[in-house]
This record gives C-alpha cells, sequence and structure tokens, in this order.
C-alpha cells in the first residue's frame, strides 16, 4: 500500500532525523529484543496501529516494528505532544502517520479514524482514546488480536468497560508492568517533568512551595525529585492510603483548597478532571504556576481560569499569563497540557527503552498468542523479567 500521510511539513524530516538517530544510539534493550524477533518473522505483513505521544522515541518504536516487517499507523496520544519534525521523518520513512503539533480536536478524532481503517491486529494505546473508537466502531477491529494500552488513564478505562461486560477486545496492561510503572511514572515522569518546568520558567526550584496534586507513581515521582530539588513539598490527595503514604515519605499533606494560598508551583498527576478549579484560583497568592503533570490536558479547569480571568497574554513561550486581579497573575504553563512533553522532550531515553521494550514484546506476544477472550490481562511476568534482566546485562551489572 502507498505510504499515506498527515503532516505539518515535509521538509523537517532531516531535523527529525538527527533526532529518532541520537534515540536509536541509547534504546539498548529495545534493539537487543529487535534482534532476537528478526529471525522469526512474526511481525511480518501484520498491521500495527500506534496512539501513543509522537516524538523521538515513539518514532523510534515505529520504525524498529516497521523493520521487523509490520505496516505501521500512527498518530499522536496528545496534539500538544506531536513533534512535527518527528512525525515528517516517519512519513519519509514510509509510516502512514497522521499527525500534527496542536491539531484540533476534530483532527484529532479524524487521525485516529485513518489508523484505524487500516484493520490493525494489534493496537498501542495511550490513554484509551484508540480503544474506545474500536468499540464504536467495530468493523474496523474485525483483524484485531489484542491491545496494549501504555498508561494508567487508559487501564482505568479498560478496566470499566471490563466490569460492564462491554470489552470487546483482549488487552494487555503493558502500564502495570513492574519494568513500567516503578520506572517510567516515578523516575521518567519525575525528571522529565522537572526539567520542563525549569526550561520554561528559568526560575529556581530550591525554596519554593510545591504542591503534588495526587500521590499515585508520577505524583511520587514529582514530589521525590522537588525534595530533591530543594522545594518544600505539600501533597493533596483523596485515598488515605496514598494520604498516609505521602506524610510518611516526608511530605506535609493537606487539602488542596488549604494548599491554593501557600504553593509557589501546582502540580496536577491524577488523570482526572478539573481538580484545580476556581476556588482554588481565587485563593492563590500572586505569581503562582500551573502544570498538569497527568495523561489529560484537563485537569487544570484552563476554561474557568479564562473566565476569571481579567485579561490573559503570553509572556514567555509556552507560559500565559492570566491576570484575576489587578495585583495578582497566575502562570499556566504548556496549556496545561502534560508538562513533560508538551512543554519539554519527555521521558529520558534509557526509561523509554524500558517502556518500548515491554511494548515491541507484548505486541510479539500477541501476534503469537491462540485467540483470548476480552479482559484485560497482566503482562506476563516472563516479558517483565525478560525486560528487566536485559537491562541490568546492558549496563554490566550482575545479581545473585
Amino acid at each position: 500500500m502507498p505510504n499515506r500521510h498527515e503532516i505539518a511539513d515535509p521538509g523537517l524530516a532531516q531535523q527529525g532525523q538527527i533526532k529518532i538517530d541520537w534515540v536509536a544510539k541509547w534504546m539498548t534493550v529495545m534493539n537487543t529484543l529487535s534482534e532476537r524477533f528478526k529471525s522469526d518473522g512474526i511481525f511480518r505483513n501484520k498491521r500495527i496501529a500506534i496512539c501513543i505521544h509522537l516524538e523521538a522515541k515513539t518514532a523510534y518504536l515505529a520504525l524498529t516494528i516497521r523493520k521487523l516487517g509490520a505496516e505501521v499507523w500512527i498518530t499522536s496520544s496528545n496534539p500538544l505532544s506531536t513533534k512535527d519534525d518527528v512525525a515528517a521523518a516517519l512519513a519519509k520513512n514510509g509510516v502512514h502517520v497522521f499527525a500534527k503539533h496542536g491539531a484540533s480536536e476534530l483532527d484529532f478524532k479524524r487521525y485516529i479514524r485513518a489508523i484505524t481503517e487500516s484493520k490493525p491486529h494489534v493496537v498501542v494505546d495511550d490513554g484509551g482514546d484508540v480503544s474506545e473508537f474500536l468499540h464504536q466502531n467495530p468493523e474496523f477491529g474485525e483483524n484485531l488480536k489484542g491491545i496494549c494500552e501504555e498508561t494508567t488513564s487508559g487501564v482505568t478505562r479498560l478496566r470499566a468497560a471490563a466490569r460492564e461486560s462491554k470489552l470487546r477486545y483482549p488487552a494487555i496492561a503493558i502500564n502495570d508492568a513492574g519494568s513500567k510503572y516503578l520506572f517510567d511514572n516515578r523516575y521518567g515522569t519525575g525528571q522529565s517533568g522537572w526539567t520542563a518546568i525549569m526550561h520554561l520558567t528559568n526560575m529556581n526550584v530550591a525554596g519554593k512551595v510545591v504542591v503534588v496534586i495526587g500521590y499515585g507513581w508520577v505524583g511520587k515521582g514529582i514530589a521525590l525529585r522537588a525534595k530533591g530539588l530543594g522545594a518544600e513539598v505539600i501533597v493533596t490527595e483523596i485515598d488515605p492510603w496514598k494520604a498516609l503514604e505521602a506524610r510518611m515519605d516526608g511530605m506535609r499533606v493537606m487539602t488542596l483548597i488549604t494548599a491554593a494560598p501557600t504553593g509557589d508551583l501546582f502540580i496536577t498527576t491524577t488523570g482526572e478532571k478539573y481538580v484545580i478549579r476556581e476556588e482554588h484560583f481565587a485563593k492563590m497568592k500572586d505569581g503562582a504556576f500551573l502544570a498538569n503533570a497527568g495523561h489529560f490536558d484537563f485537569e487544570i479547569d484552563v476554561p474557568a481560569l479564562r473566565k476569571l480571568a481579567i485579561s490573559e497574554q503570553e509572556v514567555r513561550e509556552e507560559i500565559r499569563e492570566f491576570r484575576i486581579a489587578e495585583n495578582k497573575s497566575v502562570y499556566l504553563l504548556a496549556q496545561g497540557g502534560i508538562i513533560n512533553i508538551a512543554g519539554g522532550l519527555g521521558h529520558p531515553v534509557e526509561i523509554m527503552d524500558l517502556s518500548f521494550s515491554v511494548q515491541l514484546a507484548c505486541i510479539h506476544h500477541l501476534l503469537t498468542s491462540e485467540k483470548l477472550s476480552p479482559d484485560v490481562y497482566p503482562v506476563p511476568r516472563h516479558i517483565d523479567e525478560m525486560v528487566v534482566r536485559q537491562k541490568l546485562a546492558v549496563d554490566g551489572i550482575e545479581i545473585d
């Protein structure tokens, strides 16, 4: 089939290829697995649809799958995270890519339809949008052997569908693998979130009061790195176990409305809608910053902030000032999109090497499995362990 794509600028391909070539050198575990899978021909002539934040590491996963013989159709799970140069490089390399930075919601849905029109054998999803589309349009899922779901939000949606007996397809909870959530969510977001925030603001973290909303694995990573950078950390939670865990990890724990007048920087990590709302904006002090490290871009109620503001303007790249009184402004980072990608370069390469190695191995697993019944399955133990042991091996580490 001729290469199909819809991208912003084909002329950016060389710039994107340089980024992909850089990450290729450091994704050593995935390179090893690729060599292992090359000989069995399992990927050959299969169609794989991918919907993950489209940047260089994701692109290398797509190209690795294509190198193994599959036809790859890809879009971004969030238009704000799309890197147009990387998309152009993928298109030049024969991947069917549909993605533009800042694409409208209508285009986003159209792109999902475009990658599923291929009637894929496996879907790699990040947040559950492709899965939801296939449930609404099952004619595109007739060849589907399974879904590999990358993130907490998507796994939650799949499990809800399974509980209600509405799940049509088998799915593997990639996010729940130890080799994924222990490293990607905690160390990956922990580092890359702060890298993006510090780059965008050019401000010191030490001495600031950082309010982390949610203490799941992402929240723990953000809080841990904030503490290491010298910030005073406040955690807000709705889960009593996680609240107590945060307290025993040395964080201050309180309600968000109590923390609102105190915080210098607020970071959401929940995956839930509108966790920072108008009543919180009203109590924040002048100069407070707002960032989102969760999957979706609706954790901060930006429409309410816009309605409350008497004026707004972009004061620095990816920083928008909302003046909510004559003597008070709050600042929104990266339009409320996921901060480490919409405002930065995403997870460190070595972290995504682990996550995408799990993805690659689980795609292989689905392609070689007998027909599975619709359910949410854990990553097979031997795959999870294989990825971690391979990482230790390439790092020259031996264990008992």
